[in-house]
């Protein structure tokens, strides 16, 4: 779960609101529901939806969604897998009593452990998820970034640490000036890729 969760963080605190949820979106299907891992995801997912909503001005639908959010953070300590709750849940009470609210207090960042995390402190197995993403959120080919990934995992059991498919999906994730000539080189590298292993495959039909 660090890995969705640190993804998704660091994808909320780029300012990517609408994306965020989705890093955490798969997983949190997965869980039981009524445990304190599947409120948790749900309410950080409403509260994104919450934040990604104030530019609607649909005050009615902003106050539902703070205040189902608040309940699903409601029981859980102030400080949940090394995130702030209480402050988010402090900020989502104070939008379901004036979602104008919204409109005069920027959103609280999301914390790890007390920092806010960025795309720049993800390893590579989270950028792995915030690339796929930032894929879907801005229409890339996720299948480009999925044989990227698959590739920079064979590269890294080899030992291969300076893997050029490692950077370049760190780098789409990290640079979003530059994510559109990254992409493109990414594409070619892994064009080359799956043309050199076809043919080296082929020797041996």
């Amino acid at each position: 779960m660090e890995t969705y969760l640190r993804a998704g963080l660091a994808i909320y605190n780029a300012g990517e609101f609408h994306a965020a949820h989705d890093a955490w979106e798969d997983y949190w299907l997965d869980l039981d529901s009524g445990t304190a891992d599947e409120r948790f995801l749900h309410g950080l997912i409403q509260f994104t939806a919450v934040v990604h909503h104030t530019t609607d001005s649909n005050w009615t639908g902003i106050r539902g969604l703070a205040e189902s959010a608040a309940a699903y953070l409601g029981d859980l300590p102030e400080e949940y897998r090394g995130v702030d709750v209480e402050t988010v849940r402090s900020y989502l009470r104070a939008v379901r009593d004036d979602p104008e609210y919204v409109e005069r207090v920027a959103p609280p960042r999301l914390t790890d452990d007390g920092a806010v995390l960025r795309p720049d402190d993800l390893d590579f197995e989270e950028s792995a998820v915030a690339a796929l993403v930032f894929a879907e959120e801005f229409g890339y080919d996720e299948s480009v970034l999925e044989r990227a990934i698959e590739f920079a995992r064979t590269d890294l059991d080899a030992g291969d640490e300076g893997s050029r498919f490692i950077t370049f999906v760190m780098d789409f994730v990290r640079q979003p000036e530059n994510r559109a000539l990254i992409f493109q080189r990414l594409a070619q590298h892994v064009e080359r890729r799956e043309f050199r292993e076809t043919d080296v495959d082929g020797l041996f039909e």
